[in-house]
């Protein structure tokens, strides 16, 4: 058994995703665990740089999590041939012309979504990394979330049936910024610096309904920008110019219609910050990111229209609880460890740049069709 040192640059790591997420709860968790083990017994032991614009930064960065390598030049990182992997997680408005020089370069990107502003920057991207050779991956860690998992069990055992309908409802309140403090940046408001939840939501929810409901045959949307100003990170009042909420209908292939509500302007009741309830001929499951609950057919109760007198009935006793038969990892996690090994020539990876191109899609038809208040279709996706 070897263990096979992985050169890896990460950059825009001191954001909260790429810090918490992909750095502290994905690499480092890796490193900690003596590597990815391989089929033939050797582990693949990944050796970050970490690569940003505020050297104060990524030092103490680097320092906190036994990190020895670490920049803040781009170009000096890509010209260091032990480095084989580039992973991006800094703006939008920038990855595009990151990912492609890394790509010139020979390296194998990883990419924080969205991979670009629009489809066909994506879609160039894409053809690049193909014509260059070189493996490619696009974060999409919703599959991986316990609840959804348990969603995709449920689904492969026949549970459900037939599927009618997938309901979702995501996000929460997110403070304007005067009375509290704002928990979003204020760049997620403001359009000229790729601010907006159809931007930020409809490539996630892309990849949900393709790998766990079916394929979309067309789409209506509607956004809304419901507040027109917050205040930024120096407690100074701008005017919103991004949508915070978005109202959409997909109709599959296969049927079934799936409704997903996203904003940042919605107060929580329900059991999770994000819910999808699908309902079967069968049976019907509600998942959120963790825990998932099912009603079978033969435990459906027969409530009694009765506006005139109070309801009694506690609907959530009728529902069991999925149980945690494995352990569930963290997802990004998970999908770091996939591609790692696919980059190595080991498995299959089916999440690369088409993939997030895929995403950039459903964003510009979400866009056309609220901008022509129409439904749309989605066509087939060719690279």
């Amino acid at each position: 058994m070897a263990q096979i040192p992985v050169g890896i640059i990460m950059h825009g790591v001191t954001g909260r995703m790429g810090k918490n997420q992909h750095l502290i709860r994905s690499i480092v968790q890796i490193r900690e665990q003596g590597g990815v083990l391989l089929a033939n017994g050797d582990r693949l032991m990944p050796d970050p740089i970490l690569i940003g614009r505020n050297e104060e930064k990524i030092a103490a960065l680097a320092q906190a999590h036994g990190i020895t390598r670490w920049g803040t030049n781009v170009d000096e990182a890509l010209a260091n041939p032990h480095d084989i992997i580039f992973f991006d997680a800094a703006t939008t408005q920038a990855r595009p012309a990151l990912l492609k020089k890394a790509i010139a370069h020979g390296k194998h990107v990883y990419s924080e979504k969205p991979v670009a502003l629009g489809l066909e920057e994506a879609l160039d991207l894409y053809r690049t990394a193909r014509e260059k050779g070189v493996c490619h991956g696009v974060v999409q860690d919703k599959l991986w979330l316990p609840g959804l998992q348990k969603l995709r069990l449920l689904n492969e055992a026949g549970f459900f049936g037939k599927v009618l309908s997938v309901r979702g409802e995501f996000g929460y309140w997110v403070f304007e910024g005067n009375l509290q403090p704002t928990q979003r940046p204020s760049w997620n408001y403001r359009s000229d610096e790729g601010g907006g939840i159809i931007l930020d939501m409809i490539c996630h929810w892309r990849y949900v309904i393709d790998n766990l409901f079916g394929e979309i045959k067309s789409l209506s949307c509607i956004g809304a920008t419901h507040i027109p100003e917050r205040w930024d990170e120096q407690q100074r009042p701008y005017r919103a110019t991004a949508d915070d909420a978005v109202y959409a209908t997909f109709e599959l292939h296969n049927g079934a219609i799936v409704q997903i509500n996203s904003s940042w302007c919605v107060r929580v009741r329900r059991d999770d910050l994000v819910t999808f309830q699908v309902d079967g001929v069968n049976g019907s499951a509600v998942a959120g990111l963790t825990d998932c609950y099912t009603q079978a057919a033969v435990n459906t109760p027969k409530p009694v229209w009765n506006p005139d007198v109070r309801q009694t009935h506690n609907f959530f006793n009728d529902w069991a609880t999925v149980p945690d038969t494995q352990v569930y990892d963290n997802a990004f996690k998970v999908q770091w460890e996939l591609f790692l090994r696919h980059v190595w020539g080991e498995g299959d990876y089916r999440w690369g740049l088409l993939e997030g191109a895929k995403g950039l899609q459903l964003v510009d038809l979400a866009l056309k069709s609220w901008r022509e208040r129409r439904w749309v279709d989605v066509p087939a996706l060719e690279g």
